[in-house]
């Protein structure tokens, strides 16, 4: 299911994984199953309840969490608005300090905009050349007026995975909860516990899109900045989309139960794009961690050229890649990922293997990189 086309190849999971035989088969299931209001009491609505409850509680497996904990919500971007603007007006009695890394995804970053244009103050802990936040400067912006700290469990860019476990362990001296923004790891890889909050997004694993998690431990004083509502433990409101969730919770679980075989394997591969890469095109920079990565994620910048151009001419081949900003693609503004970390920000390719991903893709879109390179070079004279 990763290729595209008889050229090239899909490579933009990071973006959207592929769906899941897995999630297709269970949200094609539900719809005709649960299809019923699940807050009722009647048969058919029970059926749909038996199905969301399933549902949570497979999402709670991987994730280590309970059921109860667990809410869908309608995006990864829902999770994160929720969880960030509730986490924060549950302790407004403590402070309102926000904590963020400065290579969050968008989501956080426009929750801390919206607490700051509300009076709140918002500490940004920068990042090294590789993208990781030092363990030492995030726990040294938490003040005793802080009411909450977000951290990504790994870059949604450039693959790094952040210091969760430091960050957890220095925000629970502090008393001050954690948010985790899992959407590039969730099935992936393993999550370091001591979080407060979780968010993730299905489509990023395969599931429906359209289907968010929302994860608040037990004990976390939350507070929805949304007018009340009794669905998903008064967290979410809205009809739930059950089918969805279904969907999302198979495709997670079959997702993490590959993943000790798939994520070695795919890593391989990224291994081999970073090395091809720099070794066959003049004047390009691999970003990111080489080691304490994602497996599946490779980002890199090549001078001379400009990120929209390199992706036109690649998808003409057939390669779907992403450019910029993961979060900006209709724009390519420049990555504030890659401002952040010190690096090129022009000529950005981010490459991202799905499930099932082959050698022979991989080889035909390093054989065919550095002719497009060289060629919109060679229009720039």
């Amino acid at each position: 299911m990763a290729d595209h086309g008889a050229i090239g190849a899909y490579l933009d999971a990071a973006s959207t994984e592929p769906p899941h035989p897995a999630g297709r088969a269970a949200l094609v299931a539900a719809l005709d199953a649960a299809w019923a209001d699940p807050a009722r009491l009647y048969g058919p609505a029970r059926s749909a309840r038996l199905l969301l409850d399933r549902a949570r509680a497979q999402v709670a497996g991987v994730l280590g969490a309970r059921p109860d904990e667990v809410a869908f919500t309608s995006s990864g971007t829902q999770a994160v608005h929720l969880g960030v603007l509730g986490g924060l007006a549950a302790r407004r009695r403590a402070g309102r300090h926000l904590v963020v890394s400065a290579v969050e995804h968008s989501s956080v970053l426009h929750a801390a905009e919206r607490h700051e244009a509300d009076g709140g103050e918002v500490s940004i802990v920068g990042v090294n050349r590789e993208g990781r936040v030092d363990p030492a400067e995030f726990a040294a912006a938490l003040r005793p007026d802080t009411a909450l700290a977000c951290l990504q469990s790994a870059n949604h860019e450039v693959g790094t995975v952040q210091p969760v476990a430091e960050a957890a362990a220095a925000c629970r001296a502090a008393g001050v909860p954690l948010l985790v923004d899992a959407a590039q790891s969730a099935g992936r890889v393993a999550v370091p516990d001591g979080w407060s909050f979780l968010t993730a997004s299905a489509h990023k694993w395969g599931g429906p899109p359209g289907v968010g998690v929302l994860v608040v431990r037990k004990g976390t004083r939350f507070r929805s900045p949304l007018p009340a509502d009794e669905r998903e433990g008064r967290r979410v409101p809205g009809f739930e989309n059950v089918p969805a969730a279904a969907g999302a919770a198979a495709a997670l679980a079959a997702v993490h139960a590959e993943s000790a075989a798939e994520a070695p394997r795919l890593a391989a591969l990224v291994d081999l794009v970073r090395t091809t890469v720099a070794r066959t095109i003049e004047d390009v920079q691999v970003v990111g961690d080489p080691v304490d990565r994602l497996p599946h994620l490779v980002t890199f910048s090549c001078l001379y050229v400009a990120g929209e151009a390199l992706l036109t001419e690649l998808d003409r081949l057939g390669f779907a890649v992403s450019s910029g900003s993961s979060c900006t693609a209709d724009t390519l503004r420049p990555s504030h990922v890659l401002e952040a970390m010190g690096v090129i920000t022009h000529g950005n390719v981010r490459v991202s293997l799905p499930r099932g991903t082959t050698r022979d893709s991989v080889d035909r879109f390093l054989g065919a990189l550095p002719g497009v390179v060289a060629r919109l070079r060679e229009n720039l004279r």
